[in-house]
């Protein structure tokens, strides 16, 4: 098309445009309309589409968990029959006999009252005796060790 076919048929351009805008002026009241008319319908749908869709997430969420997989890698001494006694390690570690007893007790899953009473002691010695263990062999805690004690042949 060229500029003259276009100012030559001016009228009949203007004519289409206005009949395209009026158009589609129509078609926006009418969808105006439709949905004054419907709203309520409208509504519900949208609020029961919307708790449809929560409803299959959480019922996704709750049937399929995520599971957490920990891994703990320890190493688990296994009792044996025979028992050796390791003397060597006890002169490294400079226990006494009655840190040896109360080690021993200890690893027979014993409270410090009931060592005390077994031991006829006091329960204070007995904590002062736990102390010296821990240090002794480096740890903070009585399970820590008797397993330590274990691992080195120092009590069953």
């Amino acid at each position: 098309m060229t500029l003259k076919s276009l100012v030559r048929n001016r009228s009949v351009f203007l004519y289409g445009a206005s009949l395209a805008v009026l158009l589609m002026f129509l078609k926006v009241l009418e969808w105006r309309m439709l949905l004054i008319s419907h709203a309520y319908e409208l509504y519900a749908g949208a609020i029961a589409i919307l708790f449809t869709g929560l409803g299959m997430w959480l019922a996704h969420k709750l049937t399929h968990p995520r599971p957490k997989t920990v891994i703990i890698e320890k190493e688990i001494f296994v009792k044996t029959d025979y028992f050796v006694f390791n003397h060597a390690e006890v002169a490294r570690l400079r226990l006494s006999n009655r840190e040896l007893e109360v080690l021993q007790l200890m690893g027979d899953g014993l409270s410090n009252l009931q060592i005390a009473d077994r031991l006829f002691l006091s329960l204070n010695t007995i904590k002062t005796h736990s102390s010296k263990i821990f240090g002794k062999l480096e740890v903070q805690r009585r399970t820590q060790a008797v397993e330590k004690a274990r691992k080195l042949s120092i009590i069953l």
